[in-house]
């Protein structure tokens, strides 16, 4: 409370608040102080690539996105409900920015958020099968609410990968926690990239039919993110 507590000692001598007026003001400060730092703390915790957020996001960067669908799932019930969301599309509209800043937004509701590219995830659990840490790293990808997985079946899985796959979103589901997964693929193609019918069968059609499933598309949002793009005049051709 000391940082705010000379300027609110100022407003009481003032005439600007009561005694009571004045030991409200002074929790309230300091309730927003830890609100704020617990903001902070849980978004280090969640690993994102980059700060994004929805409010940032350029809806009109291309008529075919589908803004009502995306800022729907702003309202986060689908996290309330255990539920998940597959955001897939072509390269560079916009897919990881949205899914972090879903994840920003469930961050400000109280969510532990964790986030990471698939193939880094998948790398991770290898390791622990090697340094007999696996049940540990494991348990790190299942105890946050919600687990963003980027850039999800980009190329075909090996059997040992699968099967970490399966462990991995069996776990969360069992314990009615929310994913939300990037792809470059739709999920109906998903299934040849398992190299066992029966796991992929058992794991994606559990994943898939209890997601929120959203087609992005339109043309590269990347270039409106390049770092100091500015507006040019194309210059005149030369007579």
């Amino acid at each position: 409370m000391l940082d705010t507590l000379d300027a609110r000692l100022a407003q009481a001598r003032g005439g600007e608040l009561g005694h009571l007026d004045f030991l409200q003001v002074l929790c309230d400060d300091e309730i927003t102080r830890r609100e704020a730092h617990a903001i902070a703390r849980r978004v280090r915790r969640a690993h994102f690539d980059e700060q994004a957020t929805l409010e940032e996001f350029d809806f009109t960067a291309s008529p075919k996105l589908p803004a009502a669908q995306i800022r729907d799932l702003a309202a986060l019930r689908w996290l309330q409900a255990g539920e998940s969301v597959i955001l897939f599309g072509p390269v560079g509209v916009g897919k990881s920015h949205v899914a972090q800043a879903l994840g920003h937004l469930a961050i400000r509701r109280g969510a532990d958020v964790r986030f990471t590219k698939t193939s880094k995830a998948l790398a991770d659990l290898a390791g622990g099968h090697a340094d007999h840490t696996w049940a540990r790293r494991l348990r790190e990808y299942a105890r946050p609410s919600l687990l963003i997985l980027d850039d999800f079946a980009m190329r075909e899985l090996t059997a040992p990968q699968a099967d970490d796959l399966y462990e991995l979103i069996s776990e969360r589901a069992t314990g009615g926690a929310s994913m939300v997964l990037t792809s470059n693929r739709q999920p109906a193609d998903w299934y040849p990239l398992f190299p066992n019918p029966v796991v992929a069968e058992s794991l994606l059609d559990r994943l898939i039919n209890s997601s929120h499933q959203v087609f992005m598309n339109g043309p590269s949002y990347r270039p409106k993110k390049r770092p100091g793009r500015a507006a040019t005049t194309p210059a005149k051709p030369s007579e």
